[in-house]
């Protein structure tokens, strides 16, 4: 698997942080699986994989592609019947998200392919036009597929868990509690995000 690795500015400042310094120092550099799929396959996919397991998310993904003969656009989504859908594994809610996906793609409504050029507010406020696309997913698209280096998802029970586990604390915050919490770690909140996975993952020697 090709990794790549990202937020090494945010690594260094982190070792620094008395609370993040040991795990920094722990679990090592931050590196992540390339991804080297278009938006639309990148987000469906997302989709999919929304609440199941590894295994079961990679199998129906798998078959969604399938279904699709290995065709993954807004085009060849649409002209697929969603009971084929449905017979690949996907939720009816699913499939529905996948195909609003495509429909809002292909009229113009939801336009993926400068993703890149634009901000992380209008990426935010774009994808979740898409019914099934909230705003961690958007988020997961601006850290994982865009490599965006100041993203700090607050709606994650795991970065929520992880930051409370670093800090030593005996509940974890709220989302709007872990809001402000964050400020002291821009312009590298994605880095933060990473190393409160990590925690969950790790225990300190």
């Amino acid at each position: 698997m090709e990794l790549v690795t990202l937020w090494t500015g945010g690594g260094r400042r982190l070792r620094k942080d008395p609370d993040f310094g040991p795990w920094v120092r722990h679990v090592g550099t931050i590196r992540v699986p390339a991804s080297h799929d278009g938006p639309f396959f990148y987000l469906a996919r997302a989709i999919i994989y929304q609440q199941l397991a590894g295994a079961a998310a990679r199998t129906i993904h798998g078959r969604f592609v399938d279904a699709l003969k290995g065709e993954v656009t807004p085009a060849k989504t649409l002209r697929v019947r969603e009971s084929t859908l449905r017979k690949a594994g996907l939720s009816a809610a699913k499939a529905r998200a996948v195909r609003d996906l495509a429909t809002k793609v292909r009229s113009g409504e939801v336009v993926i392919d400068d993703l890149e050029e634009q901000t992380d507010e209008e990426i935010v406020r774009r994808l979740t036009l898409v019914k099934g696309i909230g705003p961690w997913t958007a988020q997961m698209y601006l850290m994982f597929h865009l490599h965006r280096p100041d993203v700090w998802p607050v709606l994650d029970l795991g970065v929520r868990s992880g930051f409370a586990k670093i800090h030593g604390l005996e509940d974890s915050p709220a989302a709007k509690e872990l809001e402000p919490l964050g400020e002291r770690y821009r312009p590298w909140r994605s880095a933060a995000a990473f190393y409160c996975w990590r925690a969950l993952e790790n225990e300190l020697p």
